[in-house]
């Protein structure tokens, strides 16, 4: 039978490249010369730990790495930025996390939304990821085509496609 998983993932070295290059981008930028900037990724985690001056140069410093991010091939719905940036002292902080794999919320969500499309497929969710089974390649297809166009939040790659 025909199958495929739905995931969330991000990759380390992908990731890590983008803050990378995000540096490497501030130190040419006229606006951060000699402004205290700092990225800090903590893979084990998927956590950034960013702090600079002020909140304008915060802000200019997370679009510049979810664009830098986007080019490297990473979703920007898969940055956290709920968590607001706090003052300590002359230095603003923030922690932003990285969603990488799917919660059981968000998977509950998935298989919701594909039982409400009344397509012949059985979706399974298997620790973070979701597996959809049918008996013809065209319905996976659709739920795939149906699924970007869901508003969950997060970004979603599709892997094992098996015929």
């Amino acid at each position: 039978m025909p199958s495929f998983d739905m995931v969330s993932k991000v990759d380390a070295q992908l990731l890590d490249n983008a803050v990378n290059v995000t540096k490497k981008e501030i130190t040419n930028r006229f606006d951060f010369k000699d402004a205290h900037v700092v990225i800090d990724l903590n893979k084990k985690e998927f956590k950034l730990n960013i702090e600079t001056d002020d909140d304008m140069k915060m802000r200019q410093l997370i679009d510049m790495l979810i664009n830098r991010a986007h080019k490297q091939g990473i979703a920007p719905e898969a940055f956290d930025l709920s968590k607001e940036g706090s003052q300590s002292g002359k230095v603003w902080k923030k922690e932003v996390t990285v969603r990488n794999g799917l919660k059981q919320e968000d998977a509950k969500k998935i298989v919701k939304h594909i039982k409400d499309a009344g397509l012949k497929v059985q979706a399974s969710i298997n620790d973070d990821l979701v597996r959809v089974t049918a008996k013809k390649i065209d319905d996976l297809q659709t739920v795939i085509q149906a699924s970007k166009t869901w508003e969950l939040g997060i970004p979603l790659q599709y892997e094992n496609m098996r015929s």
